[in-house]
C-alpha cells in the first residue's frame, strides 16, 4: 500500500516555523503535486516525507507505519531529485541496477528489474551507453529507472523537470504522467511550475508561507479558489483582481460597485459585508469584448498574438492598473494603443472578502459541468 499521511507536521528553524502543523491525506496511487512559490516550504516538506530532514513535530505514516525515526532506505520510498546524481562512469544498465546491486540481489533477477523499467522507460536501446551520450530526457529516465527498480511505496520528485528546456519539459510531463498510469503508483511531485501541476496531478497542494492554501482537483483549484493567494497563483494570465464596494447583499446575491457601476454577483455573503472593500476576481478569459453586465473601457498596452489565443494587457483609466488582461480569440481584432470596451458578467465572477477569503458562490461558473472541478486524471 502507498498511502501517505502527514499529522501535524511542523519544521522550524529556532523561532522560523517552515512548515506550520501540516495534515494531510495522500491516497494509494494518487498523483499529488506541492506547488508554490519560492520558499513555501514545498521542497522541505518533501524531504521530510523521504527521511532526508528530520522533522520537528507530529507523525508521518506510510503504508499505515509511522516512519518518523526510519532512515531514508528503510521508508518504502524513491526519490528522483531535480540533478540526475546519475554514475558518469556506469552504463546506464549499472545506473539503474545500483540500488539492487546495494541490496546483494541475485543477478537474474537484478537484470530482469532493469529491463522491465528499461522497457517502461523506451530506454532498452540504451542500456550499454553511458550518461553523457544521453539527451537531458533519457538521462531523467534513467533517474527514475533507478527508483522504478526499487518497487517503493511512494515515488517523490523533487522538481525533476526544471533543468529541461522548455519543449522537452512538455514532453516529459506527458510520458511521466503514463508512467503513473502504467504503474499505478502514488507519487508526490514537487514543483514551481503550476503548468505541470495543472496538467499532471489528481490532486493539488497549494502552499504558502508553510501553509496549505488550498488541496484539491486542478479544476476545483482553478474554478473555486478558496482564498486571494490561490485565485492570484493559479491561473496563467493571472486572475483580475479589482478594489470594490459593496453596496448591498441578499438572497440573489453581494451587489457591489466599481467606478461608479454596480454588479450583482452571485455569491452568499459573509456576515454583513455592506459598507466594507472587497475584492472582485475575473479570469482574463472571462473578459469579453464590447458585452458584460460591467463594461470597462481600457487601452491595451501589450497584445501578444499567440496563434489560438491573444493575451491584451491594459491600461485601465483610474486606479491600480498593473492587473488587467483578457484573454481573446487568436484573430482577435484590435491593436496595442487602441482603446476598446471590455466587460464582463456577474456569473463569472469570484468575490473575496477583507481578509482574502473567497464568498461561496450559489451557482456554478457559466457552462462548467460541476463534476469536472472534481474530475483526476
Amino acid at each position: 500500500m502507498g498511502q501517505l499521511n502527514l499529522t501535524k507536521i511542523r519544521k522550524n528553524y529556532g523561532t522560523y516555523d517552515v512548515i506550520k502543523d501540516i495534515d494531510l491525506e495522500i491516497r494509494e496511487g494518487e498523483f499529488v503535486v506541492f506547488v508554490g512559490p519560492s520558499g513555501c516550504g514545498k521542497s522541505t516538506l518533501l524531504r521530510m516525507i523521504a527521511g532526508l530532514e528530520e522533522i520537528s513535530d507530529g507523525d508521518i505514516h506510510i503504508a499505515g507505519n509511522r516512519v518518523n525515526d526510519l532512515p531514508p532506505v528503510k521508508r518504502g520510498i524513491a526519490m528522483v531529485f531535480q540533478s540526475y546524481a546519475l554514475y558518469p562512469h556506469m552504463t546506464v544498465f549499472e545506473n539503474i541496477a545500483f540500488p539492487l546491486r546495494v541490496e546483494k540481489m541475485p543477478e537474474p533477477e537484478l537484470k530482469n528489474k532493469v529491463h522491465e523499467a528499461a522497457r517502461v522507460l523506451q530506454l532498452e536501446e540504451r542500456l550499454q551507453q553511458k550518461p553523457g551520450m544521453l539527451s537531458g530526457g533519457q538521462r531523467q529516465r534513467v533517474a527514475i529507472g533507478r527508483a522504478i527498480v526499487r518497487e517503493p511505496k511512494i515515488f517523490l520528485f523533487d522538481e525533476p523537470l526544471s533543468n529541461l528546456d522548455a519543449a522537452l519539459r512538455g514532453e516529459m510531463r506527458i510520458e511521466l504522467t503514463k508512467l503513473h498510469k502504467r504503474l499505478k503508483a502514488t507519487m508526490v511531485y514537487v514543483t514551481h511550475d503550476q503548468v505541470e501541476a495543472m496538467t499532471m496531478a489528481d490532486r493539488i497542494v497549494v502552499l504558502n508561507g508553510g501553509d496549505i492554501a488550498q488541496y484539491g482537483a486542478p479544476l476545483e483549484l482553478y474554478h473555486k479558489p478558496q482564498n486571494l493567494f490561490v485565485a492570484g497563483f493559479i491561473g496563467n494570465p493571472k486572475m483580475n483582481l479589482l478594489p470594490v464596494s459593496c453596496t448591498a447583499s441578499g438572497p440573489e446575491g453581494t451587489t457591489v460597485s466599481y467606478e461608479g457601476q454596480s454588479i450583482t454577483v452571485p455569491v452568499k455573503p459573509h456576515g454583513n459585508p455592506v459598507g466594507k472593500t472587497l475584492t472582485l476576481g475575473i479570469r482574463p478569459e472571462h473578459i469579453k469584448m464590447g458585452q458584460g453586465d460591467m463594461k470597462i473601457s481600457a487601452v491595451p498596452t501589450v497584445v501578444e498574438r499567440l496563434g489560438a489565443h491573444t493575451v491584451a494587457y491594459f491600461i485601465l483609466p483610474f486606479g491600480d492598473s498593473e492587473n488587467y488582461c483578457g484573454l481573446f480569440d487568436g484573430l482577435a481584432s484590435f491593436r496595442s494603443e487602441e482603446p476598446i470596451e471590455s466587460g464582463f458578467f456577474a456569473a463569472d465572477c469570484h468575490l473575496f472578502d477583507e481578509d482574502g477569503s473567497a464568498f461561496e458562490r450559489q451557482v456554478e461558473l457559466t457552462a462548467i459541468d460541476p463534476q469536472l472541478l472534481t474530475m483526476t486524471h
